[in-house]
């Protein structure tokens, strides 16, 4: 294996985390589309700040 695979290697928890996190934002934007002030912003940093740097960070 070379250095280039082990680094860009992601495996299903990665996969998963992403995924959620891509869920979780635009569940956040339909949120806040409807109108919601408290859950979509909370969603959106959720998603953009835990959850997608979480999957490309864990190993």
């Amino acid at each position: 294996m070379t250095a280039t695979e082990e680094i860009l290697s992601f495996n299903k928890k990665n996969y998963s985390l992403f995924a959620a996190g891509i869920i979780s934002i635009i569940i956040g934007y339909i949120f806040l589309s409807k109108g919601s002030i408290t859950v979509a912003p909370i969603l959106l940093v959720l998603g953009y700040v835990i959850l997608i740097p979480t999957s490309i960070i864990i190993k």
